[in-house]
């Protein structure tokens, strides 16, 4: 077996440990790396296989470090997303190198996973891409359900950030993704 498919093992082996379940029974995190991989073949110029296993390594066990082990303010969540990045580079170095990946290649995973040099590392937009649109396909509906209380004005402002993180190319495969109207409608508003 080559060093990508025992690193795809043991990555989906870290998914599988995620407590949360998505419908289908799955681990939810697991879920989400099929759906990373899925966009980042599309949102990449060349979507090589190492791209392909960062991009099952955006939320790795993300579940170990919950939302509410830091304060629950803004700056909370900042310095929470940012722990996130480097936990989660780190131990996809780890399974990368375990695997057999060579040093400068699981190097490569961890500039990506960590979000450095977004907007100009073509590896880190193109997992950033794959992110914005998992979460518009996937998670904006939910988003929107859990914060209801949010004015339309603040749900227009995070999905303008959102676009704003996204490559032209990543914004043009946003546009294919059909939406619940009431989604579109705020999308729309945002990026006009």
């Amino acid at each position: 077996m080559d060093a990508y498919a025992q690193a795809r093992i043991l990555i989906d082996i870290a998914h599988a440990a995620d407590p949360k379940r998505a419908a289908d029974g799955r681990a939810a995190e697991l879920v989400y790396a099929e759906r990373m991989e899925a966009w980042v073949v599309r949102a990449a110029e060349n979507p090589t296989p190492l791209l392909r296993l960062a991009a099952r390594c955006q939320h790795l066990e993300r579940w170990s470090v919950p939302r509410d082990s830091y304060p629950l303010d803004k700056p909370g969540y900042h310095a929470w997303r940012r722990s996130l990045y480097v936990k989660q580079a780190e131990r996809a170095k780890e399974l990368l190198l375990q695997a057999g990946v060579s040093t400068t290649e699981a190097d490569d995973v961890t500039t990506w996973v960590s979000k450095t040099a977004l907007k100009t590392n073509p590896g880190t937009q193109a997992l950033e891409d794959a992110a914005c649109l998992v979460f518009l396909e996937n998670e904006i509906q939910e988003f929107a359900a859990q914060h209801a209380e949010y004015p339309r004005e603040k749900f227009v402002d995070i999905i303008r950030k959102t676009w704003k993180k996204i490559s032209p190319r990543g914004q043009a495969l946003a546009k294919t993704i059909s939406l619940p109207p009431g989604i579109a409608a705020l999308v729309t508003e945002a990026i006009n």
